[in-house]
């Protein structure tokens, strides 16, 4: 039970990356209902929300696991870290942030 920093850092970073997810969808159908945004650059935009989304519930599900199986807890964390970044760039510096801060101190050996 000696984890609580790991499952600390990973929820609240996934939740942040949640929220980022859900300000990149936001802001896209903003942009799209002005016409601000063309449809091929909504398209991309949806997908790069949603697999925020995605990677946001992959670092959720790897802070609670950190308890039972570190080692794929912090794998879980680091890619949801890493592929976020990718997806959402400065939306999810944050997110980046804790969730690769808690998916390394995961491999730390108690």
């Amino acid at each position: 039970m000696g984890r609580t920093a790991e499952l600390i850092l990973g929820i609240i970073g996934g939740i942040f990356g949640i929220l980022a997810a859900m300000f990149v969808i936001g802001a896209t159908g903003f942009f799209e209902s002005f016409g601000v945004a063309e449809s091929s650059e909504a398209s991309a935009m949806y997908s790069s929300g949603s697999a925020g989304l995605l990677l946001g519930c992959i670092g959720i599900i790897g802070a609670t696991i950190v308890n039972r199986n570190n080692k794929v807890a912090g794998v879980l964390m680091l890619i949801s870290a890493v592929g976020g970044l990718f997806a959402l760039g400065y939306f999810w510096s944050i997110s980046f942030i804790l969730l690769l801060v808690g998916g390394l101190l995961a491999f730390k050996s108690k």
